[in-house]
C-alpha cells in the first residue's frame, strides 16, 4: 500500500522525467517513476535510438536507475504520458516490472487530465516468468 501523498509525489516525478523523453522518432513521450522499498523515489524516462530496436522505455529506466543506485526492490510504479487513453507498460516491460516488484504490486498509469487507472502486476502479466521459476 502507498499513501495518497506518495502517489501524488510519484506523479508528479513522472510527468517531470516525462518531459526529458527523448522520442523524435514515435513523439511518444513516457515518464515513469517507481517507490522503492526503501521509501526512495526513482524516475526514467523513453529515450529513443534510430535503430529502434535498442529503444530503451520509461519503467525499464526507471528500474535501471534505481538498481544503479543499489535499489533492487519496489513497492510501485506510476507512468505519465499525455494520451488520453491510459497506457499500460508494453511487454518487455511487464517482464521487467516482475523481476523487481512483487506480483501484488500496484502499476499506475495517469495522464495530463489527471485520470489514473491501477492494476496489479498479476493481471498485467498473469503466469509470470520470475525468479523464483529459476
Amino acid at each position: 500500500m502507498i499513501t495518497k501523498e506518495q502517489l501524488a509525489q510519484l506523479k508528479q516525478a513522472a510527468k517531470v522525467a516525462y518531459q526529458n523523453a527523448h522520442a523524435p522518432y514515435s513523439k511518444f513521450h513516457v515518464g515513469a517513476a517507481a517507490l522503492t522499498e526503501e521509501g526512495n523515489v526513482v524516475a526514467g524516462c523513453n529515450v529513443e535510438n534510430a535503430s529502434y530496436g535498442l529503444t530503451v522505455c520509461a519503467e525499464r529506466n526507471c528500474i535501471a536507475n534505481a538498481v544503479v543506485n543499489g535499489e533492487k526492490q519496489f513497492r510501485t510504479i506510476v507512468i505519465y504520458t499525455e494520451q488520453e487513453k491510459l497506457t499500460p507498460p508494453c511487454g518487455a516491460c511487464r517482464q521487467v516490472i516482475a523481476e523487481f516488484f512483487s506480483m501484488s504490486s500496484s502499476v499506475f498509469a495517469v495522464n495530463h487530465l489527471d485520470n489514473i487507472k491501477e492494476w496489479k502486476l498479476s493481471e498485467l502479466l498473469p503466469d509470470a516468468f520470475t525468479p523464483d521459476d529459476l
